[in-house]
């Protein structure tokens, strides 16, 4: 029951935030409906979800948000639980597919040609653009893609836009995700899932050259937040 049921709201929430897409330029409505969307998909997936940290984030202030990446299950989770309007980076193939490139393009999120240097450092500063001119967030995975469990190395991407757009990074540590919906699969089982937000890392008066020593420092925060073995602060809900 739980696949067709995903399937269908899916389908039906897919298509209002398409619909939404074409009226709200400013993607604010589009992604209302994603997170209801998320919502739904976690609670039919019988998901338990612990989110911890939630009062470190201010939602009427901008961040630049940098995950580890498990799971496709990673965005719907920071998606239903964060509360910030945020677009994300994606790479650029997904935005050529039919009818989902046009929704994800005219909802702000950003493409990121990964084969093209010259070009990543352009949708990075474009990126950095939208959060001081729209007054939303960004949502990076800086592994550049999912892992198996084991944290990989960084990309500067989410330091650059960070330090470029003058707003805090916000280490997120995700754990479970890779269990509920393990790679290359389409079945989402029930199961224990945990997001924790650490302490955002300011960037006011850090320059470009600094993004290699910040993005170290966000690795070794999201590393610590790993390797806890259960709450560690104040706000801690399971949901």
């Amino acid at each position: 029951m739980t696949a067709p049921v995903i399937v269908l709201a899916t389908a039906v929430m897919g298509t209002l935030s398409w619909l939404a897409s074409l009226a709200d330029s400013s993607g604010n409505l589009p992604h209302r409906i994603a997170r209801a969307w998320s919502r739904i998909l976690i609670w039919v997936s019988g998901l338990r979800v612990t989110v911890e940290g939630l009062e470190r984030i201010d939602p009427s202030r901008s961040y630049v948000i940098a995950s580890n990446h498990l799971s496709l299950m990673d965005t719907p989770l920071v998606l239903a639980y964060l509360p910030l309007q945020f677009r994300f980076l994606a790479k650029r193939s997904l935005f050529r597919v039919p009818f989902i490139g046009g929704h994800l393009k005219r909802a702000g999120h950003v493409a990121i040609p990964r084969e093209d240097a010259r070009g990543s450092l352009k949708a990075m500063a474009e990126a950095a653009r939208m959060i001081q001119q729209r007054g939303v967030s960004a949502l990076v995975f800086p592994e550049g893609g999912r892992s198996m469990g084991r944290l990989q190395e960084f990309k500067e991407g989410a330091a650059y836009i960070a330090i470029k757009a003058g707003v805090p990074l916000v280490p997120v540590a995700i754990q479970g995700t890779l269990e509920v919906l393990p790679m290359g699969s389409v079945t989402v089982r029930p199961g224990r899932v945990r997001m924790q937000i650490g302490e955002p890392i300011l960037t006011a008066g850090m320059r470009l050259p600094d993004r290699t020593a910040l993005t170290a420092e966000l690795r070794a925060r999201i590393e610590r937040m790993l390797a806890e073995d259960g709450p560690t602060c104040k706000d801690s809900r399971v949901l």
